[in-house]
């Protein structure tokens, strides 16, 4: 399902695959889907980000946001990016060919590559690196460059990862109507 509320340049078909965008979510004027990408129900894609899915898919999962400036690629090797529920991604991320499963929040300024992976309820810290094929075991922060294990994450750390989602959600939900009100 294309949401016919966005400007149809940003919303771009390649070899066949038409991007799609479930009704209620929100792209922001400005962001770039191209390809194979998917986004699911109450996700959010930002201003400036750019989603290409060229040569593998993209799928963004409900509740997730990636915040501006985000860019999201994958792999002609074969690697999809997989972006699960409930996920955040802070601004200016780099997410290529990998995937951050449900829960996962990677900070600003982040790059996460090729076959990398942050596992449900993880943190990778703001400006880190996730080299290719390294994970982010569940409860852990991983920061630096390469990423490294910092500490364990702290319950109230978790607890604020669901708050952030649904605070997403809902400005997600005030900029769509807002957008789609006429001008005045």
């Amino acid at each position: 399902m294309i949401d016919s509320r966005l400007p149809s340049d940003i919303i771009l078909a390649y070899r066949g695959h038409v991007p799609r965008v479930a009704d209620t979510a929100f792209v922001a004027p400005g962001a770039v889907l191209v390809g194979d990408v998917e986004v699911a129900p109450d996700a959010s894609i930002w201003f400036g980000c750019i989603l290409r899915a060229d040569v593998q898919r993209v799928r963004i999962g409900a509740r997730s946001n990636l915040q501006d400036g985000t860019i999201v690629h994958v792999s002609r090797a074969g690697h999809p990016t997989l972006v699960g529920s409930d996920v955040t991604v802070g601004h200016a991320c780099v997410l290529h060919a990998c995937t951050l499963h449900d829960r996962a929040f990677v900070g600003m300024r982040a790059t996460v590559l090729d076959g990398a992976c942050v596992e449900p309820d993880a943190m990778l810290a703001a400006g880190a690196l996730l080299a290719p094929g390294k994970t982010v075991p569940s409860g852990e922060l991983w920061g630096g460059q390469p990423a490294r294990l910092m500490r364990a994450l702290r319950p109230q750390e978790l607890d604020a990862f669901k708050q952030r989602t649904a605070h997403y959600v809902e400005l997600a939900r005030e900029y769509r109507e807002a957008l789609s009100r006429p001008s005045r």
